[in-house]
């Protein structure tokens, strides 16, 4: 049952903030206006042009509304649970009547797919019904049931409706008669992590300690010994569920191949490694456990110091759609999924809340402007999946290592875990600007946005005003009920070089009062109180590590948060005949041309002349070369002009 205190009110939160963002709103409208109900159209199998879902079709059949067969992946349940997520993150932005109405239909028919004992999972309802939690490798039965829980989460935060979180209250409460220690009990825990994440957010809802022991009992359980995922396995005859074949079963696939506090890389599945990393830091940071934080620290730092790309996408290989080993980061064959830097931002976000440091804040922000925003096109309908940092299409269709790769971005996908992930990232991204630790509040994002809190016992009304990412201008309006003394922390980011703040006209001085990456302002607050940040946007070349040995002797291109590439419809074809003059200067001019507007990038590079090439395949004598002007765009737009070549990394030439 639901705890008592939430059952006739909505939850009061400790901060209220709402995006004021000409970037960033045209985004949340463009989700709003066109993704919600595109994906609400794909989910009935009635977007025009895009792979059938049949999730909607598969409660149908489960609710007995009508008679058929299962149709689509063993977890298409959780396309239908994020789009209800991104939902209700939208209507507690704006009301909408007809959504709403078209959300409570489909709660209706979900609540008419569960089964008496609580369980609500149509695969296993409609196809396999005496086989539940029998396949935790492979099945997913507990990480749908974690992204309903999150939806019921969003919903009843925005509308007060308890339906939904009453349906998932009865399935987490069934959940919880057949997991645990407890003897009778089954010591095991999903393949695809989610489920903990998710009943941390129940808990925090409810207030039910029981959500957060459960959570707990996942995440303490894995990797433990004997191993639970291998006894299903072998208990399974070693069959793959998807492919039918007896293979071996590789634990580290699935981070279960020791226990959560021992491991020290990340490796596996990378969207399910992100996901369980921001459970564990959600558990590390509610019950102060110090092994906990400790092992985020470590995976974190891995991560972001030897497996991630420069637009903050993770994971390099399609085999698994995993982690490889560090400094492979390969760029014509990566996988980098969009929900796999999501999962990251995640993550980020939950260690913001143990410790306020920039370095989170940095990365957070990289995968947020590049790899996140680049997989879905201006249009809203359109898609990647992967997210490559170098493409040549007609590898894409030949080259039987890169037919995950994609030079457009598509309509929907059959396993379309993406595209809803992208739509709830965006209409929650409110909760990610800000972090209070103390009576100190932490800007963790440049988003324009108005707040409302607490700070030092004091009702503050906060509005920030910014030009990012084409701008490195930023205004932060204060206002305290009544004078108090508090503290406004500012992240100076990573590739910040000359950041100058002011309040109220005096400059501050960012040498001192330097807090993990912050510059903390702590003083006696008046209503009317302004912070000016002044960050100048230069462009400027960064270099990769060189142990990174698919980016040795090459440049690539940022200014502020975006990461620049080079398309062939700006530049030509091959790219691959392209370097940049080293030294030359980077020239940065706003185009009202490209897609919207976007400040784009120019240098002198070389390229080679085909037309004087006098071998055959191979020659003694070298191609010459010719002066040209390059021409780079923010990571984030490209492919939305056809298809085409485009490459971030780019040889650098001494002249």
């Amino acid at each position: 049952m639901m705890n008592k205190t939430i059952q006739d009110q909505q939850v009061v939160k400790d901060q209220s903030v709402s995006i004021k963002d000409d970037f960033w709103g045209s985004y949340i409208k463009l989700v709003q206006d066109v993704v919600i109900p595109y994906q609400y159209e794909a989910l009935h199998d009635k977007a025009a042009g895009a792979e059938p879902s049949h999730a909607i079709a598969n409660f149908e059949i489960a609710a007995g509304r009508k008679s058929g067969e299962f149709y689509g992946w063993v977890f298409q349940d959780s396309d239908v649970a994020k789009w209800l997520e991104a939902v209700g993150y939208s209507l507690s932005i704006k009301r909408d009547p007809e959504l709403e109405r078209q959300a409570d239909e489909v709660i209706g028919l979900v609540g008419e797919a569960q089964q008496e004992d609580g369980y609500l999972n149509t695969y296993f309802t409609i196809k396999e019904p005496g086989k539940r939690w029998t396949n935790l490798n492979d099945c997913h039965e507990l990480y749908c049931a974690g992204h309903f829980i999150e939806a019921a989460v969003s919903y009843y935060e925005a509308t007060g409706k308890r339906k939904l979180l009453d349906i998932m209250c009865r399935m987490v409460d069934h959940i919880d008669s057949v997991f645990g220690p407890e003897e009778g009990k089954m010591r095991g825990y999903d393949g695809h992590q989610e489920i903990e994440l998710a009943l941390v957010k129940l808990y925090r809802l409810t207030g039910e300690e029981r959500y957060l022991k459960l959570s707990s009992f996942f995440i303490n359980e894995r990797g433990q010994q004997p191993n639970f995922l291998k006894q299903q396995w072998d208990n399974l005859g070693s069959i793959n569920f998807f492919t039918g074949q007896k293979e071996n079963l590789d634990l580290k696939y699935y981070q279960s191949h020791l226990p959560v506090r021992e491991q020290e890389v990340a490796v596996g599945h990378a969207v399910r490694a992100v996901y369980m990393y921001t459970a564990m830091a959600d558990l590390a940071a509610l019950t102060g456990d110090d092994t906990l934080r400790e092992a985020c620290e470590r995976l974190w730092n891995n991560i972001t110091t030897k497996q991630m790309y420069i637009t903050g996408g993770i994971g390099s290989t399609h085999r698994g759609e995993a982690f490889t080993f560090d400094y492979d980061l390969p760029n014509d064959s990566v996988y980098a999924e969009t929900c796999a830097s999501i999962g990251l931002i995640f993550f980020a976000q939950r260690m913001l809340r143990i410790s306020p440091d920039a370095r989170y804040a940095d990365v957070m922000e990289r995968a947020l402007y590049n790899n996140v925003l680049g997989s879905m096109a201006q249009d809203g309908k359109h898609y990647f999946y992967v997210n490559p940092l170098e493409v040549w299409p007609k590898a894409c269709s030949c080259n039987p290592d890169k037919h995950h790769v994609k030079s457009e971005r598509q309509g929907w996908f059959g396993c379309a875990c993406c595209p809803p992930n992208v739509a709830r990232l965006l209409t929650s991204l409110n909760q990610y600007i800000y972090t209070i630790h103390g009576d100190t509040l932490y800007t963790n994002l440049y988003i324009g946005s108005e707040l409302t809190t607490k700070l030092g016992g004091t009702d503050v009304a906060i509005q920030q005003e910014s030009n990012y990412p084409w701008e490195g201008t930023v205004s932060m309006k204060i206002n305290p009920a009544v004078e108090a003394e508090f503290g406004i922390a500012l992240r100076i980011p990573s590739w910040s070089q000359g950041m100058e703040i002011r309040v109220n006209g005096e400059v501050m001085n960012t040498a001192e009062n330097i807090e993990q990456g912050y510059l903390v302002i702590r003083r006696l607050w008046r209503a009317g109180d302004v912070i000016e940040v002044h960050d100048p946007m230069e462009a400027h070349r960064i270099y990769a590590h060189p142990n990174l040995r698919a980016d040795a002797q090459k440049v690539t291109i940022q200014r502020g948060p975006l990461v620049y590439c080079l398309e062939s419809i700006d530049n030509g074809e091959p790219l691959s005949s392209i370097s940049l003059k080293e030294g030359s200067e980077l020239t940065a001019a706003f185009d009202e041309t490209l897609l919207g507007g976007a400040v784009v990038v120019e240098a002198e590079g070389l390229r080679v002349d085909k037309e004087g090439w006098s071998g055959g395949l191979y020659s003694r004598v070298k191609a010459p070369v010719q002066t040209v002007k390059v021409k780079a765009v923010p990571y984030y737009l490209w492919g939305n002009r056809g298809s085409g070549e485009m490459k971030v990394w780019i040889p650098e030439a001494s002249v």
